[in-house]
């Protein structure tokens, strides 16, 4: 059966909605709030999440954003939102559709095996990764840096891979603490992430202060790039 991530904070159309989707066969799984989506999307896999943009703690655009980072799962933008500009930020920021409320459930329905088709046809993501000499494979989950070998514990493992699948990218903290932690942004948060990338820098044989592959951008984030000089 489909699995369906819904992301709404009002209980009245996530109870409709749920129950219009599971008459049909799918089995749906309701979050309230941005942090929880994330945490279940990557926890649950489902095949398609449904996103409202209106979230009491993190913005639905934000939320997507993150989501992307670490995953392709078809996200359809469920919300009341229909100015353009907003349609559009959605779309760019990675939405796979739109759908404003109030709609029928018969539509929804049509618009999840859209994207579910649109998925099945678009090829797999998890090749392997190189830039320069360092060479990522999320398959087997192993990273070789000039042929040798890179020992490296499952969550620095998990944020190179976000890196190199946004290589050249600024990724903020923000991001990296929801896509490889499954966590707000929140107190204490960010010191995770940085002792994260001083043990991965360390294993990569750089430092902040003298980066070679993470470099970081005050007050944004950090983005993997080629390095410009030799090893």
């Amino acid at each position: 059966m489909t699995r369906v991530l819904m992301v709404e904070d009002d209980p009245a159309i996530g109870r409709l909605l749920s129950r219009s989707l599971t008459e049909r066969g799918y089995v749906v799984t309701l979050a309230a709030t941005g942090a929880s989506g994330l945490a279940l999307a990557l926890q649950e896999q489902p095949e398609v999440v449904l996103l409202d943009l209106g979230l009491p703690d993190l913005s639905g655009l934000e939320v997507l954003q993150m989501l992307r980072a670490v995953s392709s799962v078809p996200v359809i933008v469920v919300t009341a939102q229909d100015d353009d500009r907003t349609v559009v930020m959605a779309l760019d920021s990675g939405a796979d559709d739109y759908l404003v409320k109030p709609f029928g459930s018969d539509q929804l329905a049509a618009r999840i095996r859209a994207v579910l088709r649109r998925a099945a046809s678009g090829g797999g993501s998890d090749s392997a990764v190189r830039i320069a000499e360092l060479e990522i494979d999320p398959t087997t989950r192993l990273v070789q840096l000039a042929g040798e070998p890179v020992d490296l514990s499952r969550k620095e493992f998990d944020l190179l891979w976000l890196l190199a699948t946004r290589p050249g990218e600024v990724v903020t903290k923000r991001e990296m603490l929801a896509g490889v932690w499954g966590l707000p942004f929140a107190s204490g948060g960010e010191r995770t992430v940085d002792v994260h990338l001083s043990w991965l820098r360390r294993k990569l044989g750089e430092n902040a202060a003298e980066p070679r592959f993470l470099h970081t951008v005050r007050g944004v984030g950090v983005k993997l790039v080629v390095p410009e000089g030799p090893a």
